[in-house]
């Protein structure tokens, strides 16, 4: 790893009071749900209507639904998925409680990490001076952060696969990253989530912010991760094989 990513300067200090000190509703407070779906669309994220919390349930009609609140109402959401104006604003009004994901590998794909390793490795970045796109916080644990696409190279035979956790044969290279790529989706802020304690998928470096390309932030998140994970291990107790 660089070195000039070793230590942290007053600046990054800085940088992660506010990480962790920011409220989640202020992004859809001041600038309206639709204002910010809009603000989605307009950089490029392609959006389809999502379920919305029900309490703790999910708005769906299935029983046990493993992803509450979580992913696309209809089947069809991957050619659903548009950056029209037009139709956001009718799905976004028509359905007021919906929650929005973005299907990724279209045009962007969703770097997804654990939310100690993805405050860190944001801290980092930037104190680098390395270009970050737009980044969310779920308070679910996960931190996301929005890049260029790979999954739709000219030859098929390099297509990214979408995987929503890494293989178990790479996930001591790669603990707790899931790459989101063709075929898979997030969701978008603002979304909520179920419970009663007002948690929500939010900003933390809106969408006016360039994509990068992924693999100019992959090296810092993977370490980060692998940290994370070890911390973690240490605190339990038992072992964790970071490298083969």
């Amino acid at each position: 790893m660089s070195a000039a990513f070793g230590g942290r300067t007053g600046r990054q200090g800085k940088l992660s009071q506010w990480l962790q000190k920011r409220r989640p509703k202020q992004a859809a407070d001041e600038g309206g749900r639709e204002a910010l779906l809009l603000a989605a669309a307009d950089a490029g994220l392609p959006l389809a209507p999502a379920a919305h919390p029900a309490g703790y349930q999910c708005s769906c009609d299935r029983v046990g639904c493993p992803t509450p609140a979580r992913h696309p109402v209809s089947f069809a959401w991957q050619t659903q998925s548009t950056t029209d104006r037009a139709q956001i604003e009718r799905w976004a009004r028509h359905q007021p409680q919906a929650n929005f994901i973005t299907a990724t590998g279209m045009v962007h794909d969703v770097l997804d990490v654990p939310l100690d390793a993805g405050r860190e490795a944001l801290e980092r970045l930037l104190g680098a001076g390395i270009e970050v796109g737009p980044v969310a916080e779920s308070d679910d644990g996960r931190m996301l952060f929005f890049t260029l696409t790979r999954g739709t190279p000219e030859d098929e035979d390099e297509w990214w696969p979408c995987e929503l956790d890494c293989h178990p044969e790479t996930m001591d290279e790669h603990p707790g990253l899931r790459w989101h790529c063709r075929g898979s989706y997030v969701l978008v802020p603002p979304a909520r989530l179920p419970g009663d304690d007002d948690r929500s998928v939010h900003w933390v470096r809106g969408p006016e912010h360039p994509l990068p390309d992924p693999l100019s932030l992959l090296e810092v998140l993977t370490d980060s991760c692998a940290r994370h994970v070890g911390e973690q291990s240490d605190h339990a107790g038992t072992a964790w094989p970071l490298h083969r």
